[in-house]
């Protein structure tokens, strides 16, 4: 605000404080004069009171030193967080070596202990029989029956060998019996496909065939047994042997 005293404005500055100083003054001095009680007091309290640092020294001092204090502060956390870390990291180092350690003593107690005695194998079960061959009931079946037993047992005979004999012996007939020739009239006769008597065919029988003479398959591995033996085949035999 522009002052209302005449030439106030044309003073230079430093009259304009003093000016300013003994208006202040005056008032003071006034106030004084008015309350002079009041006035005592509030000099006492205001003697009670610090006084404030007006120096900006005094001010950056004053910044400093908290500066310095709350830095200190921050350091001290910091060490104070560093070292709780550090114990917390050789706290689960410690529980990490302590694990493996277990982990390492079960594995050796599971090495250590005897592996269980493996189970014997399975025995294989045995083979199934083979299937009986099946042969035809005529005289083809019942020579080549024969002839299989025969290869078995290591008799030498033929397909041919036997049927001609037979043809020429009994044409066939399994139940051909000679009651005329030598043999009949010794009480022996001739019996069968091949014509065997009684004890040929007893001393010649093949095991695994019948004893029954007149069973075609047992008349012919006798017969063939036998002319084997005499003959070295029965395909040697062209007459009455």
């Amino acid at each position: 605000m522009r002052s209302t005293i005449s030439g106030y404005t044309r003073l230079p500055k430093i009259h304009k404080f003093s000016v300013a100083g003994i208006a202040a003054t005056g008032a003071a001095v006034v106030a004084v004069a008015v309350a002079p009680h009041a006035f005592a007091a509030d000099t006492a309290s205001a003697s009670a009171v610090k006084p404030v640092a007006w120096s900006a020294e005094a001010f950056g001092e004053t910044q400093q030193d908290a500066l310095e204090q709350h830095t200190a502060a921050a350091v001290t956390a910091a060490k104070a967080d560093a070292g709780a870390a550090a114990v917390k990291a050789k706290a689960e180092k410690e529980r990490a070596e302590k694990q493996a350690a277990n982990r390492s003593t079960e594995r050796k107690a599971l090495e250590a202990k005897p592996a269980a005695p493996a189970k014997p194998a399975a025995k294989p079960a045995a083979p199934a029989a083979p299937a009986k061959k099946a042969y035809a009931d005529n005289l083809d079946g019942w020579i080549q029956e024969s002839l299989d037993i025969l290869r078995a047992k290591g008799i030498p005979a033929s397909y041919d060998g036997i049927k001609r004999n037979v043809m020429r012996e009994s044409t066939g007939n399994p139940r051909a019996i000679n009651d005329w020739d030598v043999n009949a009239v010794n009480g022996v006769p001739s019996k069968g496909l091949l014509q065997i008597i009684d004890p040929t065919f007893k001393a010649y029988h093949v095991e695994g065939t019948s004893w029954d003479i007149y069973d075609p398959v047992a008349n012919i591995t006798a017969s063939c047994n036998y002319a084997a033996d005499k003959y070295g085949s029965m395909d040697n035999v062209n007459s009455a042997y």
